[in-house]
């Protein structure tokens, strides 16, 4: 048992270094493009930020299974860190697709770009003007963003560490 246990640990804990390996591209982009004035460039920072976006839902659906099955392996299910842990997931998770999300789709539009509107994926239209794109970019939050899916995370790591409760 001690073997699988430590097995499955690995794998949750590999999968998390993925998920914020293949999620680093996104937040280095959401700090970059305040700074970019050219459309070829910031269309060039957006499709790589997209191009990440396999490979970091797949880590994060088995950093969860892993997660999952260390519940039960570990006989976790009944103590409140590892129930902590998974509201907060939900939290970042809705707080940063919200937040991101929300205005990468509209930086994605505006500099004519397909995007998506709601659950739909929209084709590219005419980019709007440069005035409108660079307080677009403006308005971008990623001192925010970082905070709350950084943050987070060091809060659900140490109490997978600690388990304090």
């Amino acid at each position: 048992m001690f073997v699988l246990y430590r097995s499955v640990l690995f794998i949750h804990i590999f999968f998390g270094f993925l998920y914020m390996l293949s999620h680093g591209g996104s937040a280095a982009v959401a700090y970059r493009l305040r700074q970019e004035k050219g459309l070829e460039r910031i269309r060039a920072l957006l499709d790589l930020s997209a191009s990440s976006f396999t490979l970091m839902y797949i880590s994060l659906l088995a950093m969860i299974l892993g997660g999952v099955a260390l519940g039960f392996l570990g006989r976790f299910w009944s103590t409140g860190w590892i129930w902590t842990s998974i509201v907060l997931l939900v939290l970042i998770l809705v707080g940063m697709g919200f937040i991101a999300s929300m205005h990468f789709h509209r930086v994605r539009k505006a500099v004519g770009l397909s995007y998506r509107e709601g659950n739909k994926e929209r084709p590219a239209v005419a980019p709007a003007s440069p005035e409108e794109i660079h307080q677009l970019l403006q308005s971008g939050r990623p001192q925010l963003i970082t905070l709350i899916g950084l943050g987070g995370w060091a809060i659900i790591l140490g109490l997978m560490i600690f388990k304090p409760f």
